[in-house]
Order: C-alpha cells, then sequence, then structure tokens
C-alpha cells in the first residue's frame, strides 16, 4: 500500500522525501517547489460542501490548476476530482440525495476527463451503505467507465465512520470485486483493519495526534504543538507503516 501523508504546507514536496497529500484549497496560495517524491492532489471537497453546501470552483477552473501543477511541480500521481460525499451532514448541506450526490460525482470526472484527458484524474465512489458504493459502480459503467481497469479508484464518506464494521466490509467487497481502492483520510484504526485491501491511502490523523501532545524535545521554542511540523509527520509516519507491518489483517467473509 502507498500511503500518502497529509500536508498542511505545498513547501514539503521539495524536501519530505516520502509520497504527500496536498489539498487544492492550500496548494492554491503557496508557493510551488518541485517534488521529490510522488504526490496526490485532493480536490478539498469536504471543506468546499461544508463549508458552502456546493463547489465555488468550476471544473473548468480546477482543470487548468491541476495541468499547472502537473506541469510545473512535476510527480504528481493521483488527481482527486471534485466528488460530492455522501455523510448524512453532507446531505443536510445540500439537500440533495445520495443518489444526486453520485451522479454528479461521476458526471464531474467525465467532464474533468474531457477537458484534461491526459492527466491522473481519479474515479471516486460516494455512497453510505454497501449498496450506494456498488450503485455507484454501476453509474460509472454505463457511464463507459471500467473501474477494474483503473490504476487506482477512491472511497469516499469512509473515515469517519472506519471502526465500524460496515466500513470495513464496504471496503472488502469493493476490493474482492477486483477495484484497486485509495482509501482518503484514513485513520489508524482503519488502517490496521483494512491496509492490505488498499492500493493507497492518505491521512492527517498526525496532526490531530500532535495537537494532544506537547511539542518534540527542541521543538518548544518554535511552536505550541507540532500539528503542522513535518519532522512529527515523518515520524508519526514511520511509526504507523512499521505497525501495520506487524499487524495482520482481519479477512471478512460473507458480503
Amino acid at each position: 500500500m502507498r500511503f500518502f501523508l497529509g500536508a498542511p504546507d505545498p513547501g514539503w514536496l521539495g524536501r519530505a522525501g516520502v509520497p504527500l497529500c496536498v489539498s487544492r484549497r492550500r496548494f492554491a496560495k503557496c508557493k510551488r517547489p518541485r517534488a521529490v517524491a510522488p504526490w496526490m492532489l485532493d480536490s478539498g471537497g469536504f471543506t468546499e460542501l461544508s463549508m458552502h453546501g456546493r463547489w465555488t470552483i468550476g471544473a473548468s477552473e480546477y482543470a487548468v490548476q491541476a495541468r499547472e501543477w502537473f506541469d510545473s511541480v512535476g510527480n504528481l500521481e493521483i488527481i482527486a476530482p471534485q466528488d460530492w460525499m455522501c455523510e448524512p451532514v453532507m446531505l443536510e448541506k445540500t439537500g440533495l440525495t445520495v443518489l444526486e450526490h453520485q451522479r454528479r460525482t461521476v458526471d464531474n470526472l467525465l467532464e474533468l476527463r474531457s477537458i484534461e484527458p491526459s492527466l491522473p484524474w481519479m474515479p471516486v465512489l460516494q455512497g453510505w451503505s454497501l449498496a450506494d458504493y456498488l450503485r455507484c459502480v454501476d453509474l460509472y459503467a454505463a457511464a463507459g467507465v471500467d473501474l477494474r481497469a483503473e490504476r487506482r479508484v477512491g472511497l469516499g464518506s469512509v473515515c469517519r465512520r472506519q471502526a465500524m464494521d460496515e466500513a470495513v466490509l464496504i471496503v472488502s467487497r469493493l476490493a474482492g470485486d477486483g477495484l484497486s481502492l485509495h482509501g482518503f483520510g484514513i485513520k489508524r484504526t482503519g488502517l490496521r483493519r483494512a491496509h492490505e485491501l488498499l492500493g493507497s491511502a492518505d491521512s492527517m490523523a498526525w496532526s490531530y495526534d500532535a495537537r494532544r501532545m506537547p511539542p518534540l524535545p527542541g521543538h518548544e521554542a518554535r511552536h505550541i504543538n507540532c500539528a503542522n511540523c513535518l519532522e512529527y509527520a515523518l515520524r508519526w509516519r514511520a511509526r504507523t507503516i512499521a505497525q501495520l507491518a506487524a499487524v495482520p489483517l482481519t479477512l471478512w467473509s460473507g458480503v
């Protein structure tokens, strides 16, 4: 599994030396170094829908940004589309149904690929129940997108419930159907339970941990905590990968 460390500062791309996940919302405001390792671009969809209940940037503008960063930064391996999350709180924000969120997610991928067909756009499955995700697979198929042939398929709306058996069963079923999955925002609990079923994952959980801890020794003069600290993030990543290597996969059946 390729593990993308969530990065609050796009400047890390030039010095971290490990795969990073950077949000478009942060990337648009900062200088753009050359990336020294593979990275993925997150569209910032959760923040967009949480704040506005809709997307405030169109597909054409996003495609232009993604093309610029792909060319100028380099090593861009995955680009997330402008998908529509399906958590109940998001449905309340938008006033739309799960099915409509799924349709808009599929339509956006098709539009982005029509604008910039050579960029590594990643299809994203959205839903809430297992039946929802399977329906989303069918929506992609009806649109001519064979998810089994995709290098990676994002799995949305699972990060906030990853301790639940249902989330692990969803991952197990979709991986068993031949999809190479990317887990968005996966924390350690979810990684321990399903890491061998994922092709890749990203996480900013290290920053949440750091907010509740004193700064690393020698960092006291630099910051109150290490919530935006590259050294802390790299240590957290190394520990997490080592722990995953020692954890046997819990196999699920009957899905």
